[in-house]
């Protein structure tokens, strides 16, 4: 919604899981053409975070689930006549084509950066505070001051290996935001709970506020129940909005 500020939450792990590669993603984007050298140190750092989770379980198959259970729901919006049937078969299309992409990875995702050397020197002195000083990584260093156009180059390669799982990860994410519509809600004295229907998977929360509110949503859940409350932020502590709070309200399942 424009002129809002959206405050989203996941209601299980995938969903978490894809918000925070999302976000990455698009740090790493934003930082790509940086022609400093200290553009390229945050782009390191955000790459390296995405390898990361990357790390931590079998993402690929995790996709392959989310968007073939996705295609097989939409499937059967086939047969309903008020559907736009065009607009539908171009999204199946395109989920397809991404299904096809992640199964043509020979390897786990973003296995082929895990496995550089250069990576992994950079991956390793991380966990040290500081640790990827000129001192500590002169090959860094040489990279880092080897000019923008280098660095460019390289940092587009990289973050290209992953593409099949960016280009998911939007669509799917995409996909389940504009699966509901936003309708207005009461949080009375600054609170609202809310409790949600067994038979429906919902995976995400958003609330819509408009820019100019000067408190912000604090989104507490899981699959089954979500509570909201309002804070406002002071000198040393946030405090509870008081007053009767209207706001906007999805809840997402795609």
């Amino acid at each position: 919604m424009q002129g809002h500020t959206i405050y989203e939450h996941p209601l299980n792990e995938r969903i978490r899981t894809l918000l925070r590669l999302e976000h990455l993603f698009r740090q790493a984007s934003h930082f790509l053409d940086g022609q400093s050298r200290w553009d390229s140190r945050v782009f390191m750092t955000t790459l390296l975070d995405i390898l990361d989770i990357f790390s931590r379980g079998d993402l690929k198959t995790e996709l392959l689930k989310e968007l073939e259970r996705a295609t097989t729901n939409l499937r059967a919006l086939m047969d309903i006549p008020q559907v736009d049937h065009t607009k539908l078969g171009t999204i199946l299309r395109a989920m397809e084509h991404l299904i096809d992409n992640l199964h043509g990875l020979n390897n786990q995702p973003g296995q082929a950066l895990r496995d550089d050397e250069f990576i992994t020197a950079v991956r390793q002195r991380s966990a040290i505070p500081g640790g990827t000083c000129d001192f500590d990584l002169p090959a860094y260093h040489l990279w880092l001051e080897g000019g923008p156009a280098k660095r460019q180059a390289d940092q587009r390669q990289w973050l290209a290996t992953l593409d099949p799982v960016k280009q998911a990860i939007e669509l799917l994410l995409k996909m389940t935001r504009n699966s509901a519509e936003a309708r207005e809600c009461l949080a009375k004295r600054g609170s609202y709970q809310r409790q949600l229907d067994n038979s429906t998977p919902f995976q995400l929360v958003r609330v819509m506020l408009p820019c100019e509110s000067d408190y912000y949503a604090e989104i507490s859940g899981s699959r089954h129940r979500f509570s909201v409350r309002f804070m406002r932020p002071g000198k040393e502590r946030a405090q509870l909005v008081e007053e009767d709070i209207h706001f906007h309200l999805a809840c997402c399942s795609l």
